[in-house]
């Protein structure tokens, strides 16, 4: 698989050039080829998005006890993720600051302190230093010598992360949201019961692009439309009034039970949480419509809670329902390669064979995935022809991937214009 094509007339990419390419671009259509499959823009964009803005890093729940970890890598920077003595949820490079060597070599663990394999030096799990051996001499001075930390905030049991050197961008408002919105689930309490791994042979933009319109999805996601109502805002142009009606006549009983449903927005298009119901009759995403886990989530009383949307670019999406949620990461791997990280949420106390069935919890979203790796792979093998221009989005049907990609554009942007 090639990792970098060379147009007809390519110039070499680099911040100037980009810029130049984001100036001239045509609203409402599709990016540049080079945006979606040239190594140079793809370290760009590593640069400029990956290692600036807040990214979905993984769930509380995940880590629910004093030393408890999880680790994540961001191009070529290793996170440790963990859960302080303290109770805080720390984030800090997995890099040892002897020599560098990693230190937390696997994806999950539980440790008392953090302990570099190569030298064994030792940190708290705040990141402080605490042993370096009398190698070091009695003149070493520890305190210079933490872990460097990673920008790390949590709200509703969700963690998000940030390589940003200085500040990072703004978040708190979007935090307060979830907060408010995932109260009713009590995340603290949940548990991963099912998570699947997949690679798709496709630019990370593309994948976002995918997951950003339905236009696609009667004609490849029958499992999904069993479930599904595609819309996700009573404005929406092609609303039926018997839609606007299901909407209003739900609206009322999450009312009644408090739980939260209007339409938040975040900082432009990065971040948006919709509550929206499922078919009428289908209370969660499954073949058959029922619940997938017998036991709700949190103070949860109904099931009939529809799919609460959230979005948080660049890197996430999910659908948080009366007895699950599915919390989805994008993870950039190259121009034209991207991990997509899929975890199935259940009550922590939910049996397994006797509350829920693991396959019957997935069922739904790993066909919706798999059929979407192949529009995906698809849609980057026709990027890459030289026959590629941009093309026109449709503002009803596309215009979620028309606010994906002017936040894209608009955020890369600035970040070049510094």
């Amino acid at each position: 698989m090639a990792t970098r094509i060379k147009g007809r007339n390519r110039r070499p990419i680099d911040r100037e050039v980009v810029l130049d390419m984001l100036a001239q671009r045509t609203p409402d259509y599709s990016l540049e080829q080079a945006f979606y499959n040239d190594q140079d823009l793809f370290d760009i964009d590593m640069e400029g998005i990956f290692s600036q803005q807040w990214l979905f890093a993984g769930l509380t729940c995940e880590i629910p006890k004093k030393g408890n970890y999880l680790t994540l890598d961001i191009g070529d920077n290793g996170i440790i993720i963990v859960r302080g003595d303290d109770d805080t949820v720390y984030a800090h490079h997995n890099t040892c600051r002897h020599r560098g060597s990693k230190i937390c070599l696997e994806h999950r663990g539980k440790v008392a302190k953090l302990v570099c394999p190569y030298h064994q030096w030792t940190y708290n799990t705040d990141g402080q230093l605490i042993y370096a051996g009398q190698e070091m001499g009695i003149d070493f001075d520890k305190t210079k010598f933490s872990l460097k930390p990673v920008h790390c905030r949590t709200a509703g049991g969700y963690i998000y992360i940030s390589l940003a050197s200085s500040a990072p961008p703004p978040i708190d408002d979007f935090l307060v949201d979830m907060a408010h919105y995932l109260e009713p689930y009590d995340l603290e309490n949940a548990k991963v019961a099912v998570e699947s791994v997949m690679i798709e042979e496709a630019n990370w933009k593309l994948v976002i692009e995918n997951n950003r319109e339905c236009y696609h999805c009667d004609a490849s996601h029958p499992e999904l439309l069993g479930s599904l109502l595609e819309w996700d805002d009573t404005h929406d142009p092609r609303a039926s009034e018997e839609f606007k009606a299901l909407v209003a006549e739900k609206q009322l009983l999450w009312h009644e039970d408090n739980i939260p449903y209007e339409h938040k927005s975040a900082y432009g298009n990065r971040n948006r949480i919709v509550r929206m119901p499922l078919k009428m009759g289908v209370h969660s995403m499954t073949m058959d419509g029922k619940v997938a886990c017998k036991k709700l989530l949190g103070r949860i009383k109904s099931p009939d809670l529809g799919s609460m949307r959230i979005l948080h670019l660049p890197n996430s999406w999910s659908h948080a329902l009366g007895d699950h949620i599915i919390a989805f990461q994008v993870i950039p791997l190259g121009p034209q390669l991207t991990k997509v990280v899929t975890k199935w949420l259940v009550h922590k106390d939910a049996a397994e064979g006797v509350d829920y069935d693991p396959v019957n919890l997935r069922k739904v979203w790993d066909a919706t995935n798999d059929q979407d790796r192949i529009l995906g792979e698809n849609n980057q093998l026709g990027v890459n022809s030289q026959a590629y221009t941009p093309g026109p989005y449709s503002k009803t049907f596309e215009f979620g991937v028309i606010n994906f990609v002017d936040w894209y554009a608009e955020t890369l942007q600035n970040h070049l214009s510094i």
